[in-house]
């Protein structure tokens, strides 16, 4: 298969809890719901960019349990490419512990498991396949040592690289450069930046060497800070969410699927923004993701006047 988008990808398997409100410290509440369902944000961007058109490949390790089969079966259903996928065997695989409230917002506890153990030589096997693709895509749940391998490939072969910087956390200043595309949220991009407005924040990311921050605004839409551009803005799709776990995945996968296609950035854009509001429609991360037809059935709708 020709893989034009490789994600160095984590992959979890969300256990998730449907409780009211978030816990106070020490309290115990009956869920009203619970659910094992496929998550981490490597294995859900790829899937998402698969189901956008895309033809990916990862490269990940994962563990030797019933959880890290799990993920085996769940891409070659998904038609991702899984030959550079390690198993730590007698290793536990990565979980994720979710508790979703009822106005659909969520906190996350990730256990990375044998995701911890990816490696700068497990992403040298995969440099002939990284050398030939179009989009390399990384998130911060996996090793930065394997992001910044994969990263400097890419940049030798003129393969465009983006970064979804979650969880948020501070990144060496030489990774910057390296990345063409940064996808944040709102709260990681002011922490990133240590700063309290979005464009200060992408100005100074740009600053750091930053190629175009793209920032996700949640029910405000999107935006998208270049150097030598004004900024563009995307307005939100008002939803009513069931949850949100898997929207930002989303959007990161539909870009990537949208520029390995080689879209101008407001289409990119505009595709992205729509699958990651279509996503809270339903439970679960990967449940929830639409398909390439169903963004644009959508997309057409909302631009047919009423």
């Amino acid at each position: 298969m020709a893989v034009d988008v490789v994600c160095v990808a984590s992959w979890n398997v969300d256990l998730i809890a449907h409780i009211p409100q978030p816990l106070e410290r020490g309290q115990t509440r009956m869920a009203q719901a619970f659910e094992r369902l496929p998550g981490g944000k490597g294995s859900n961007a790829a899937i998402a960019a698969a189901r956008q058109g895309a033809q990916v490949g990862l490269i990940a390790r994962i563990g030797g349990d019933d959880f890290g089969q799990m993920g085996l079966d769940l891409w070659a259903r998904e038609g991702i490419d899984s030959q550079h996928v390690v198993r730590g065997e007698g290793e536990t695989n990565g979980t994720a512990l979710i508790l979703v409230y009822e106005d659909g917002d969520n906190s996350i506890a990730v256990y990375p498991g044998a995701g911890a153990g990816l490696t700068a030589a497990h992403v040298q096997a995969a440099a002939d396949m990284l050398a030939s693709v179009r989009v390399v895509m990384a998130s911060c749940e996996v090793p930065l040592v394997a992001t910044r391998a994969a990263f400097e490939i890419a940049r030798r072969h003129g393969v465009l690289t983006l970064l979804n910087p979650a969880p948020a956390m501070p990144l060496p200043g030489d990774l910057w450069p390296l990345v063409d595309v940064l996808t944040p949220n709102e709260g990681e991009l002011l922490m990133l930046a240590d700063a309290q407005d979005v464009e200060t924040a992408a100005q100074r990311l740009l600053q750091r060497g930053v190629g175009a921050v793209v920032v996700t605004l949640g029910e405000r839409g999107c935006a998208l800070f270049r150097a030598d551009a004004e900024p563009l803005y995307m307005p939100g799709h008002p939803m009513q969410v069931v949850d949100t776990i898997g929207a930002g995945d989303t959007f990161t996968g539909t870009l990537a699927a949208a520029l390995a296609r080689q879209a101008p950035w407001p289409e990119a854009l505009a595709w992205a923004n729509a699958a990651a509001a279509l996503s809270t429609q339903a439970s679960g991360a990967v449940t929830a993701m639409p398909s390439r037809a169903a963004v644009q059935d959508w997309l057409q709708g909302a631009s047919t006047p009423q």
